[in-house]
């Protein structure tokens, strides 16, 4: 009979933690599911056990030590604040708040397997960069700021634990862009505006993860005794232009200072948010080398890159959501507004 796991969730107050929670309740070699958030989750858990802890606070080391727990899988990290307060809040739940789950860890007899979920983020975007980035690759340009200095040090507190821990075996997946008919997050919201602004002279190439893959991922590494960094994305790249070709919107190709222009309008109504990192993957792209997950981790993706966004796109022509309805208003404005910018700004360059 395969051990009974018991396994603690971060982050089950956002869509995926809470459904990737309620997936592992099905799960035959899992007694249990504790969903650890500082709020409580809009929808229904199912037969997750919620435990309201900020995981900022020690407090989430009296959590693991009382339920016995012996995995964890680390899906708190944000791209964006939300509803949750300004860059300084952001900053505080992922670095301080991994801090703090390390340091729980560090202290729990129990655990034996910690899962975290990373991103592709972390190797940057730049016009330096390799045509595939390796698991043993550094980004070109180290990041100063934002989402992807946040994961870099995660990423660094992470190895840390591993070294000092050894008999905990760690799996970071760093991901690509997860698309999905539920997900919302920076490149959705870029990709759900009526109109799609564009850096003019550049085509970036893109990879993405199907939501339901990303389940599979994470519940394939909860399941195996594989340890180390993993990047995961499905089979093939697309461009920008064909992207956006098939999602049949418009594109308006700005120079760059009008991209961040235009950026600074989106974010200001909460449209869409762009930060340095979403504006230099938007410039450059980004590729990913695999072949760790198939070999190594043994995980293969149902979804290519182009499958997955054809589902996404597929979600988004079946109707307008909240998404779409908040800025259904704004594509005259952006269509008007990129046009004069572009052809001003065309004999710059």
């Amino acid at each position: 009979m395969a051990e009974q796991r018991v396994v603690l969730v971060t982050g089950v107050s956002r869509d995926l933690g809470r459904r990737f929670a309620r997936r592992l309740c099905a799960e035959p070699d899992v007694a249990r599911v504790i969903g650890v958030d500082a709020v409580p989750p809009r929808d229904d858990i199912g037969d997750v056990t919620f435990v309201r802890a900020d995981i900022r606070n020690p407090v989430i080391a009296k959590v693991i030590a009382k339920e016995d727990v012996d995995t964890i899988v680390h899906m708190s990290v944000i791209a964006t604040p939300g509803t949750a307060g300004g860059r300084g809040t952001m900053k505080e739940l992922n670095v301080i708040g991994t801090m703090q789950l390390l340091a729980a860890c560090q202290k729990a007899e129990t655990i034996r397997h910690l899962v975290v979920k990373s991103t592709s983020t972390v190797y940057g975007a730049s016009s330096r960069d390799p045509a595939m980035f390796t698991e043993a690759m550094q980004p070109r340009r180290q990041p100063s700021s934002g989402y992807a200095k946040d994961v870099a040090e995660i990423e660094g507190y992470v190895r840390g634990f591993a070294r000092r821990r050894p008999d905990v075996r760690v799996t970071t997946l760093r991901l690509a862009n997860v698309l999905g008919p539920h997900v919302t997050s920076p490149i959705t919201s870029y990709f759900r505006l009526p109109v799609v602004p564009t850096v003019l002279g550049h085509d970036p190439r893109m990879q993405f993860v199907h939501e339901t893959d990303l389940m599979r991922a994470l519940t394939h590494c909860v399941h195996t005794e594989v340890p180390g960094t993993f990047n995961v994305a499905g089979d093939g790249v697309m461009l920008l232009s064909q992207a956006v070709r098939r999602l049949r919107k418009p594109a308006v190709p700005l120079v760059s200072p009008a991209v961040g222009g235009v950026a600074a309008v989106l974010k200001s109504a909460r449209m869409a948010d762009f930060s340095p990192e979403q504006l230099g993957f938007l410039t450059y792209g980004r590729g990913i080398d695999t072949t760790r997950m198939r070999t190594e981790l043994g995980f293969e993706p149902d979804y290519t890159t182009e499958a997955t966004f054809a589902d996404f796109a597929a979600a988004i022509g079946r109707g307008p959501g909240p998404v779409e309805q908040a800025i259904e208003g704004l594509g005259a404005t952006l269509a008007g507004r990129g046009a004069g910018r572009a052809s001003g700004g065309a004999g710059d360059g």
